[in-house]
């Protein structure tokens, strides 16, 4: 009787829980998973929209079971999701993780739906600007709005600025409108930028490319901070910024990254700070290697450089020199030109 009731239960384990059975286990199948050729857009369609949701980490290119359950990577520093307000001085503007394109229509909701009806807008150069409008119970003065949206520090971010100004109702509507450089009333921009800013957050499709807008893809791909060869074909990190938020980000930048900053001259426009380049991931955790290495020994590496900010044009470029000349100088300054990159906000 015993035999027959362990015989039955082996059966029975087999039949669910066997390789043939109703719940197999595939805890190893990932193994055996095949990578798909890149999907192709044809030439003719726009492609702009299509990102790599899933990729696969280098390190994980060769498929190896593992031993025991890896912890997970530290989120890039630089990734921060969801909407910000930012503030610099007298300026304040919404800093979002989607592109200009997946904003635009957004955007454009909002005043949809506060029955506001816009009198301009152009979605090449990222320009809506509102009809007149009352606020609150003031009738004694009207109010219009410009929002100009524009590419982020970084791919994939965009960056919001909200532009107010009035007149009084008894004055004639202007026919040419002379947009300010500031908002005439910085809480009428604020109230507005919050607004906004609150109603992106609750959008769940804010990153659905089926809600980006063709015609604000054509909107400056390119983002304000990239890094470029100059004419002598040197890396240099090249920023579409004022000087003023320029030196306030790589500031900012370098503090995240913990990169020791020994002295600064804003005039002369000089960052004095020590560094001792990129480790490879495998041998430390964490993608960064500034001076942190998990002992003394690292602060024995450390080397001094300038990080100057010269002004060309209308740009800010961002160049990176060793103090004193040693072995792998000029790759430990690109690590240092890429790790500001990387911490850039």
């Amino acid at each position: 009787m015993l035999q027959a009731f362990l015989l039955a239960t082996l059966n029975s384990c087999a039949f669910m829980f066997g390789d043939d059975g109703l719940f197999p286990n595939r805890s190893d199948d990932y193994l055996e998973a095949k990578s798909m050729p890149q999907m192709e857009i044809p030439s003719q369609l726009d492609s702009y929209t299509l990102d790599q949701l899933y990729v696969v980490p280098p390190r994980f290119s060769s498929l190896a079971a593992f031993e025991e359950v890896p912890m997970p990577e530290p989120i890039e520093t630089r990734r921060r999701e969801g909407v910000i307000i930012q503030s610099l001085n007298a300026r304040q503007w919404i800093v979002i993780d989607a592109t200009p394109a997946q904003v635009w229509p957004l955007v454009r909701d909002y005043w949809t739906d506060l029955e506001i009806i816009l009198d301009y807008e152009d979605p090449s150069l990222g320009l809506m600007d509102t009809s007149w409008v009352e606020v609150g119970s003031n009738e004694e003065k009207r109010h219009k709005y410009r929002i100009t949206i524009e590419p982020g520090l970084h791919s994939g971010y965009s960056e919001i600025y909200v532009t107010h100004i009035e007149n009084l109702t008894t004055d004639a509507v202007p026919l040419v409108i002379s947009w300010p450089a500031q908002s005439v009333s910085s809480d009428l921009e604020r109230q507005v930028l919050t607004s906004v800013s609150q109603y992106l957050a609750d959008r769940n499709d804010v990153y659905q490319a089926s809600s980006a807008s063709l015609l604000a893809g054509s909107i400056e791909a390119e983002s304000k901070a990239n890094i470029v060869e100059n004419d002598n074909g040197e890396p240099i990190l090249e920023l579409k910024l004022e000087y003023g938020r320029a030196w306030v980000q790589i500031r900012q930048a370098l503090e995240r990254a913990d990169v020791i900053i020994t002295d600064s001259d804003r005039d002369q426009a000089v960052f004095n700070v020590e560094f001792s380049g990129i480790i490879d991931e495998d041998d430390q955790p964490g993608l960064f290697a500034r001076w942190f290495g998990g002992d003394d020994d690292g602060l024995s590496d450390l080397k001094a450089f300038n990080v100057y900010l010269l002004r060309v044009n209308e740009v800010i470029n961002v160049v990176t020199e060793p103090q004193d000349s040693f072995v792998d100088s000029g790759q430990i300054s690109q690590d240092l030109l890429q790790v500001i990159d990387e911490n850039l906000s």
